[in-house]
């Protein structure tokens, strides 16, 4: 499969600590996934997106994009192909106007089922059929969820969207695939994901590790950093402001971040505010208590 990482932060934040420098950033991970990789950051109100179907520790743009890159809000993503050939138009994240898309998983028998795959494009709406550049059931989940917000929102690029229309819009693209593609003996659905307008940053796991981080045991910046608060930067928050979220398939470096695991149907999301919210996205899949995992990882 592939590896997500992402976050929103109320700071500027570089990220060549967690794409290269770190033990396990996400070059080190693309030792196993190879098929590609992608990173989305966002300057102002869209999305800056960098693509390539090289390994990412083998490509040197992989490593300049890490070194200059600086943001509010990232989607990174290395590609494990399951669908589709090896190809940049294939590479997550995927993108259209501000919002920014990457997956982990798979739909249940796309890759083999013509049926299966044509059902799938008829869940998006014609407005949003002719973007579609690659062969993937991933580009194919971020137009359906398009498709679903366009009917919702007024505005589908306002930046300020708000989060319960995104959820709605969401929760039916998973509603209309799991119609289509139900599990069975040979495949499940994998549908972890990762969802951005750069405003709104969003992380979703169904039968795919994801973790998520809101909070340090003591940030290692408290002295410097000018949006340092005790009571949002090192102590957990169930609802309302943080600083920052990040989200990520596995953790990137020993550091002071607390690290919790989402349960399968569950999301957690910051909106345009940087506040909190965490839930579930499936009928009758109520939110579960939220594992600590490991409060010594670190992924900013």
């Amino acid at each position: 499969m592939c590896r997500l990482y992402g976050f929103q932060s109320s700071v500027l934040s570089g990220v060549h600590q967690s794409l290269v420098a770190a033990e396990n950033a996400l070059g080190q991970q693309s030792q196993k996934h190879r098929d590609g990789w992608g990173v989305a950051y966002y300057v102002g109100p869209y999305p800056h997106l960098v693509r390539s179907e090289k390994q990412a520790i083998e490509d040197k743009l992989f490593k300049d994009v890490s070194a200059v890159v600086s943001t509010n809000t990232l989607i990174a993503h290395i590609r494990l192909a399951t669908a589709g050939p090896v190809h940049v138009l294939n590479c997550h994240p995927f993108q259209h106007g501000n919002w920014t898309f990457a997956h982990n998983g798979r739909i249940a028998n796309f890759a083999d089922d013509p049926d299966v795959q044509s059902r799938i494009l008829k869940l998006v709406d014609p407005r949003f059929a002719r973007y579609i550049l690659g062969q993937t059931d991933s580009e194919l989940l971020f137009y359906i969820f398009l498709s679903r917000l366009a009917r919702r929102a007024e505005d589908l690029y306002n930046p300020g969207t708000p989060h319960d229309v995104v959820l709605a819009a969401l929760q039916e693209m998973l509603t209309a695939v799991l119609a289509v593609a139900p599990d069975d003996d040979r495949e499940d659905n994998c549908l972890s994901f990762l969802i951005s307008n750069g405003h709104l940053t969003l992380g979703f796991r169904l039968k795919k590790e994801l973790f998520f981080s809101t909070h340090k045991t003591k940030c290692p910046e408290r002295a410097i950093c000018p949006a340092y608060e005790t009571i949002k930067c090192e102590q957990p928050v169930r609802s309302g402001l943080v600083k920052h979220l990040a989200i990520t398939s596995e953790a990137i470096s020993e550091g002071p971040n607390v690290w919790e695991e989402l349960e399968d149907g569950d999301y957690v999301l910051v909106d345009h505010a940087m506040n909190f919210h965490q839930g579930s996205l499936l009928p009758g899949n109520r939110p579960s208590p939220l594992k600590i995992v490991n409060q010594d990882r670190n992924c900013a």
